[in-house]
């Protein structure tokens, strides 16, 4: 994906985001809103990085309205499953 058509998406997704309430739920009903792990994203992608040597800036880049995606890349990266890393974010 070039530049252009990364930039266009993520303005896209800011929009849909601005206007509806998303919850982001994993297999064990916590649940988190997009807005509540945007909000915190700064705190918690330091924390992250103490308790994860191996987890680079790059890694934890996260545009609004794509969690899905890192917490994917995360999992990956990690070892762990999706699930597994919305229960460490949560905890931070």
């Amino acid at each position: 994906m070039n530049y252009t058509n990364f930039l266009r998406s993520y303005v896209i997704n800011l929009i849909v985001n601005v206007m509806t309430f998303v919850v982001v739920q994993n297999s064990n009903n916590d649940t988190m809103t997009r807005r509540e792990l945007h909000q915190a994203w700064g705190t918690q992608k330091e924390k992250l990085k103490l308790k994860f040597a191996a987890l680079t800036d790059t890694d934890l880049l996260y545009p609004e309205g794509m969690e899905t995606e890192m917490i994917s890349k995360l999992a990956l990266k990690l070892g762990k499953t999706k699930e597994e890393v919305y229960q460490i974010i949560k905890a931070i």
